[in-house]
C-alpha cells in the first residue's frame, strides 16, 4: 500500500473516530437523553390546544465488578460470579395539559414533573465452595471432607423518585 493511500486512510479513520467522540460526549456527559413528544400537528388538524409531553430517558453505564476474593480457609475463593454494578436512573415526565377553569378562574394548566431520578442496582452473584477443604498441616498434607456451599448473592437496588403536581395561571 502506498504511502499516499496509507495517509488518506488515516485521515478517514480520525475524522470518523472525531465525528462519533464528539457526538457521543454530550449525551454521556448529561447523563439523560431528552425525548419531546412533538403534538404540534395534531393541535392545527384538531383545533384544540392539547398537553405538552416530554420525557427523559437515563443512559445506564455498567461498573467494574468486584472480582474473586481468597480467604484463608476455603478451597475456592468468594463471589465466583462477582455482582455487577449498573448506574442508571428511572425516565422522567414532564406533562403540562390546559385546563378549563375547572378550580375557579386563577387556574388555567396543570403540571406534572416527575424528573429522572438516579438508580443503583447490582446484579446477582454467586458464591461456592468445594466438598474438600485446603490442605490441612496436621492432617499430612492432606484436604478434609466438608459440606459443599453455595450461596446466591442477592440484587440490590436503590433509587429516589420523585414528582411535583401543580396548578396555575398561564400556559
Amino acid at each position: 500500500m502506498k504511502s499516499t493511500t496509507r495517509g488518506t486512510l488515516a485521515a478517514l479513520v480520525t475524522g470518523v473516530a472525531a465525528a462519533v467522540g464528539a457526538a457521543a460526549t454530550p449525551a454521556a456527559a448529561v447523563g439523560t437523553v431528552p425525548v419531546p413528544v412533538p403534538l404540534g400537528g395534531a393541535e392545527s388538524a384538531l383545533g384544540m390546544e392539547l398537553p405538552s409531553v416530554g420525557g427523559e430517558l437515563p443512559l445506564p453505564t455498567a461498573g467494574s465488578p468486584e472480582g474473586p476474593r481468597f480467604v484463608e480457609g476455603r478451597l475456592l475463593p468468594e463471589r465466583a460470579l462477582p455482582r455487577l454494578p449498573v448506574d442508571g436512573g428511572l425516565p422522567g415526565l414532564d406533562v403540562r395539559a390546559p385546563l378549563a377553569h375547572v378550580l375557579g378562574d386563577g387556574f388555567d394548566h396543570v403540571d406534572v414533573a416527575a424528573p429522572a431520578s438516579d438508580l443503583r442496582a447490582m446484579a446477582p452473584g454467586l458464591t461456592v465452595d468445594g466438598p474438600l477443604t485446603g490442605p490441612r498441616p496436621g492432617n499430612a498434607g492432606l484436604p478434609e471432607l466438608t459440606q459443599p456451599e453455595l450461596g446466591v448473592l442477592a440484587p440490590a437496588l436503590q433509587a429516589v423518585p420523585g414528582a411535583n403536581l401543580t396548578a396555575g395561571q398561564g400556559l
